[in-house]
């Protein structure tokens, strides 16, 4: 299992993942923070981004905020 602390900047114009450390992202979404769709398309573009299944994702902290911590089994 890897943790990751991700800033997430939900509403811009592309998507794209910047890492500023080895277990530290930034990822700008196109989808907007509304009834969940940011963390639908946060858990969409890390799975391509690492080439792992969606189901391995798991938000474990911040579901509600845009500072999060995943973990990737």
């Amino acid at each position: 299992m890897t943790q990751y602390f991700i800033t997430v900047k939900p509403g811009t114009s592309q998507e794209k993942i910047i890492t500023t450390s080895p277990n530290e992202l930034t990822v700008y979404l196109r989808a907007k923070p509304h009834d969940g769709e940011a963390n639908i398309a946060l858990v969409k573009l890390l799975s391509k981004h690492f080439d792992v299944p969606k189901t391995t994702i798991k938000i474990i902290r911040g579901s509600n905020s845009r500072i999060k911590t995943i973990e990737i089994d």
